[in-house]
């Protein structure tokens, strides 16, 4: 007779688990294909035409903005793995999953525009993958207070590209303008639920990484 083998469920409360759980949601990011669960924003809107030049510069910052999105879920993905609060590991993770749209609509935009994501995007996820898990060891005020930040500086980001995109790709523009309507909610919900306010020191430090990223991002 066959004996029915079944695989345990994992315990998010219990740290391994956590650690497989997280290491997990790490090769889906990388090396699998995201699926948003809501509609393209833009999806409708004809292509527009544009020269070879506005192309690669459209292409090229959907490309920053895709690593942005990489590094945001392992960002959360690490905050949650050490937060103490089950609240604000549901808050981290819920965040992420809104995220996850954002990734699935950039591959797709790069894609559409015939280019490719970056090449360093592994790098990327760990590098922030260690600085979120260390923002959630240092306790949840602090881990909240960096998700609040981060999202500030990617709706700053953001904000620039919807100025720099060609006029012309309204597909582009669209989808960037629904992520920056989802980087304040969440920067607002993590303020709400007691974010404190990092050091000046610290988000100068953001910024940097944020502008090391961003610029190589552009080419590689």
């Amino acid at each position: 007779m066959a004996t029915q083998v079944t695989t345990p469920m994992l315990n998010k409360n219990d740290p391994l688990d956590r650690f497989i759980i997280g290491f997990d949601s790490a090769l889906r990011t990388l090396f699998v294909t995201a699926h948003a669960l809501r509609p393209t924003p833009g999806e409708d809107t004809p292509e527009a035409e544009m020269s070879a030049a506005e192309k690669r510069h459209a292409t090229a910052l959907m490309r920053v903005n895709h690593c942005g999105e990489i590094c945001a879920q392992a960002l959360y993905q690490g905050q949650a793995l050490t937060a103490k609060n089950p609240a604000v590991q549901k808050t981290l993770m819920q965040a992420a999953q809104e995220e996850t749209d954002h990734l699935a609509w950039t591959a797709q935009r790069v894609s559409e525009l015939g280019g490719r994501t970056s090449l360093l995007n592994p790098v990327w996820y760990a590098g922030s993958m260690v600085m979120g898990a260390v923002a959630g060891a240092l306790g949840d005020k602090w881990n909240l207070g960096f998700l609040a930040e981060t999202e500030k500086q990617v709706e700053a980001h953001l904000h620039g590209h919807l100025q720099c995109l060609p006029a012309a790709d309204a597909k582009s523009h669209a989808v960037v303008a629904q992520m920056k309507t989802d980087e304040a909610g969440h920067a607002h919900t993590a303020v709400m639920q007691g974010a404190a306010e990092l050091p000046e020191a610290v988000k100068r430090a953001m910024q940097l990484g944020s502008r090391v990223m961003t610029k190589t991002a552009y080419w590689v």
